[in-house]
């Protein structure tokens, strides 16, 4: 009997869905901080360091997984 690792096929909505999400956060950051003062400039800033957290994080994760 041959074991395969393999995972079964995605579909394209989980296939996208992170990166849609980032650049659905990524455009509010980006509006937040044209637009806005105080408060808005803030949660600009946070939703533009989302990206940032996630490659940190996609880069400190181990190869191979």
């Amino acid at each position: 009997m041959i074991v395969t690792n393999r995972r079964p096929p995605r579909s394209p909505r989980q296939i996208f869905a992170v990166p849609l999400a980032m650049g659905i956060v990524s455009a509010f950051g980006l509006v937040a901080a044209l637009v806005g003062d105080g408060a808005w400039d803030v949660a600009g800033w946070l939703a533009l360091a989302v990206p940032l957290a996630v490659i940190g994080w996609c880069l400190m994760r181990p190869l191979g997984r």
